[in-house]
């Protein structure tokens, strides 16, 4: 501010005077006076405004995630050590391929504990059965009878929850089936993948000790997918779910679904998020990829100027939009920025042409900076 009063009070004193609102009796508080003279000595040029057409954004940085109810991890149900590893991050999979092989002596209790339940079921099923019939004779007190049927309930419940721990640790129904006729026990499961995807990442190896729930895979399904787009907050308000979203150099097209209802402090920028089906093939979740936001239907234009172009005053950018005798500041809406160029957003009729260089000197004037 300081270096700034000191280049405009070397300006007056080699004779040049812009006239700022405070200086200027009858100039609007948006309007800056300013004579030919003395734009040529203070570097003051103007460029038309560029067209873009109904687009909110060319080129938004936005990144290629999975779905949240999208991913599942996979663990380990028990304790042991993992004998095998079958698939690796990037491999396609079945729901119900064999993922990794997993060694547990707790397996083995845990199918002793339900052979035993099966046994004490089937022996409570068959007193049950008999003292029925010795009930229906008259042989026995009723009292009897309902002693043994509510022994019968018991064990058959307590056969019930073995059986819901072993399929809680991954043995299928057959498996389990087969324990019970043949009564042969495995001290190693596998465990398999739970839904038809990808695998996105491998979190254990081969000979690892492992706790109970400790994750071996990520797996995911791929469709479709998210894209999390960083819109400029000042451009954010005018996005609504449902406006269309692409992804150009992969020909990926979608929908908007969110808009976040903070801001990055840090970047200054909102995230915007839309679901991709069309060409989601194309992309890999992680994936950084530059998004275009259609304009949510509006027939309106944005417009192309340099960056220079642009001030900020109080965290709102304006552009000096020339007028006869001066400029105006005009305040606009930044879309993107791209290079040493701005898409802005704003009431334009196509032909205004906008301050350049000299920006800062016509700041300056405006905001009163220099004035005694």
């Amino acid at each position: 501010m300081k270096k700034m009063k000191r280049t405009l009070l070397a300006v007056c004193c080699a004779g040049v005077v812009v006239g700022g609102p405070a200086l200027a009796q009858g100039v609007a508080a948006d309007q800056i006076r300013v004579s030919a003279g003395q734009i040529r000595a203070l570097g003051i040029e103007s460029a038309p405004l560029v067209a873009e057409g109904a687009v909110r954004g060319s080129g938004m940085p936005a990144r290629v995630v999975v779905p949240n109810n999208q991913i599942q991890v996979v663990s380990a149900p028990l304790a042991g050590v993992i004998q095998m590893m079958a698939v690796a991050p990037s491999d396609p999979v079945r729901k119900g391929r064999i993922l990794a092989r997993l060694q547990s002596p707790m397996l083995v209790e845990a199918q002793r504990d339900y052979l035993q339940a099966a046994i004490q079921a089937r022996l409570a099923e068959e007193n049950l059965k008999r003292d029925e019939q010795l009930f229906k004779e008259g042989i026995i007190a009723k009292g009897r009878y309902l002693a043994t049927r509510s022994g019968y309930a018991q064990a058959a419940a307590a056969l019930s929850e073995r059986r819901q721990a072993l399929r809680l640790y991954g043995m299928s129904e057959g498996a389990i089936g087969r324990l019970r006729s043949a009564r042969g026990m495995s001290t190693t499961l596998d465990i398999v993948s739970p839904l038809d995807g990808v695998v996105l990442e491998q979190m254990a190896s081969v000979g690892q000790r492992t706790e109970a729930s400790t994750p071996l895979y990520k797996v995911a399904r791929l469709d479709p997918l998210w894209i999390e787009i960083q819109v400029p907050a000042s451009a954010a308000g005018g996005i609504a779910p449902g406006a269309a979203v692409s992804v150009p150099a992969f020909g990926a097209d979608g929908k908007v679904l969110s808009v976040a209802g903070d801001v990055n402090p840090a970047a200054q920028t909102v995230t915007v998020r839309a679901s991709v089906r069309q060409g989601r093939r194309m992309l890999r979740p992680g994936q950084y990829v530059e998004a275009v936001l259609a304009g949510g239907g509006s027939s309106a234009k944005q417009w192309r100027a340099p960056l220079a172009a642009v001030v900020w005053q109080q965290a709102r950018p304006y552009v000096f939009v020339e007028i006869p005798g001066g400029f105006r500041a005009q305040p606009v809406t930044v879309l993107s920025e791209s290079g040493d160029s701005v898409l802005i957003d704003g009431p334009f009729r196509g032909s205004e042409r906008v301050a350049v260089s000299g920006v800062a000197a016509l700041k300056a004037a405006w905001t009163g900076i220099g004035e005694e």
